[in-house]
């Protein structure tokens, strides 16, 4: 008999607390409707990133990220081309396979790839979780990133400055070496007029009996 009601208690006390949370607003978020942000750094689904400017994949088909993925989930087909440059045809991307740890996004060197906080991807069958280059790089469209490749610029030639055009200007003869020849100027071809001045008007040629 004690032990029931020893029950009731506690039956009473688990109510009661129960009853202080019923008029609050519920903690946990409910999802579908409400949807938790994930933080920039969270290890969501593997998508493919696309050039800013262009859209184009930043993919190289370098094989790196291939190479470091522990659990074979990444798998690229990339044969060489005519101008034995590799072209890509096969990017795909097991979810079932993937741990999330992140050495793909490590050994990337060209922006390629990003771990996101997107996580609704589940599924019933397991063959949708295997995801080509074209779905993953739809999925990564609107995902930001810090673009850490090196792109080719242009290096266009600075314009000398005064001091270096007056520095390339050199002259072919020093001052001393430099020789003069005197202009010879004829007078004999330039002509004078004479003016005549009151003065001159007012004496007159002196005749021999004046002399």
């Amino acid at each position: 008999m004690l032990e029931y009601i020893k029950g009731f208690f506690e039956l009473v006390k688990g109510l009661g607390i129960t009853g202080k949370h019923l008029t609050k607003h519920a903690v946990t978020l409910q999802y579908p409707e409400e949807k938790d942000v994930m933080p920039e750094r969270s290890r969501g689904v593997v998508v493919l990133l696309s050039d800013k400017e262009d859209g184009s994949l930043n993919c190289t088909s370098c094989l790196l990220c291939m190479k470091a993925c522990p659990t074979a989930a990444i798998i690229i087909d990339a044969p060489r081309g005519e101008d034995k440059k590799k072209v890509l045809k096969k990017f795909e991307l097991d979810f079932s396979l993937c741990c999330y740890c992140g050495l793909c996004e490590e050994a990337c060197n060209f922006s390629a790839l990003k771990l996101t906080g997107k996580y609704e991807y589940s599924t019933g069958n397991k063959d949708d979780l295997i995801w080509d280059v074209h779905k993953l790089q739809d999925v990564g469209r609107d995902v930001d990133y810090v673009d850490k490749r090196k792109k080719k610029v242009k290096k266009v030639a600075p314009k000398p400055t005064v001091s270096e055009a007056t520095d390339e200007i050199k002259p072919t003869q020093s001052a001393d070496k430099i020789e003069t020849k005197p202009v010879e100027i004829k007078t004999d071809k330039i002509k004078t007029d004479k003016i005549e001045t009151p003065q001159d008007k007012d004496e007159k040629p002196k005749t021999e009996g004046e002399a």
